[in-house]
């Protein structure tokens, strides 16, 4: 089940969750895979919960959206287990609702950041993958591991993976099956920043912090503009840019920012 997590709730109410919504700040929220147990598999039921999860936040007011694991991993890819006991079809159909949950993080409007708290493997990775900023704690390893176990990325890392590194590397991370360091996929161009264990909450706060004082209608065009642009030509790129800017131009936002600006104050965005 899914959970919201608030002061006044017992924690051992919040631990029975597979998925716990936790308001960090103000615009900030953030969505912890909790299975530590099981270094947070993506079961069945848990898959459905993080997508309905991540479809509830997309117009609540959160500004960016955090997705980590809880205990020391991030999420150790598909279970397993759980499909060992699987029929083929019903294999198919664990496979299709974690992409379901993984292109629900894709195509969320909320600026999302994953927060590599541990080991990211296989499915655990694609759904990193699917956020638009990565986090990395120095002591995580990230891959897309299947074919260690004669299967292939289901969740969309095929597509995803080379966008981000380039085909050569992402073929030598897919094909070997081999996980990579946190600095060495922050050399690679797939986490934005690899920090001391100890520093990674205080890292990802001030990033999440700038990014939600800034105007939520702004950053969301910006993330569909880019999120966009890699299946349009250059020429309907700017065409789109340009029909965002008349739309951002004629904002609230836009009129406070530039009160803000005049009046040598900071701006407080509605996202209208």
């Amino acid at each position: 089940m899914m959970h919201v997590r608030n002061s006044s709730e017992r924690a051992d109410e919040a631990s029975s969750a597979e998925v716990v919504v936790e308001r960090i700040s103000e615009g900030v929220t953030q969505l912890r895979l909790n299975r530590p147990e099981r270094l947070n598999a993506l079961g069945l039921s848990m898959v459905r919960n993080l997508r309905d999860a991540v479809e509830a936040l997309a117009n609540d007011g959160t500004r960016v959206l955090l997705i980590r694991g809880s205990g020391r991993a991030f999420c150790s890819g598909a279970d397993l287990k759980e499909r060992q006991t699987m029929s083929v079809d019903q294999r198919v159909e664990h496979n299709a609702a974690i992409n379901a949950a993984i292109d629900a993080i894709a195509e969320t409007p909320v600026p999302t950041i994953a927060v590599v708290n541990g080991l990211a493997f296989g499915g655990g990775c694609e759904v990193a993958l699917a956020c638009d900023m990565r986090v990395a704690a120095l002591d995580a390893l990230i891959g897309l591991t299947e074919t260690r176990i004669g299967v292939i990325p289901g969740a969309g890392g095929t597509m995803r993976l080379p966008r981000l590194i380039g085909s050569a590397l992402a073929l030598e991370m897919m094909l070997s099956g081999e996980p990579v360091t946190a600095e060495r996929a922050r050399e690679m161009g797939l986490v934005n920043h690899a920090v001391p264990v100890g520093e990674l909450d205080h890292r990802v706060a001030q990033l999440a912090a700038l990014i939600a004082s800034r105007s939520p209608l702004g950053t969301r065009e910006i993330k569909r503009l880019v999120r966009d642009a890699p299946d349009l030509t250059a020429s309907e790129c700017l065409q789109n840019e340009r029909r965002s800017l008349v739309r951002v131009v004629a904002s609230e936002d836009y009129a406070e920012g530039l009160a803000a600006f005049a009046a040598r104050r900071a701006p407080v965005f509605v996202g209208r």
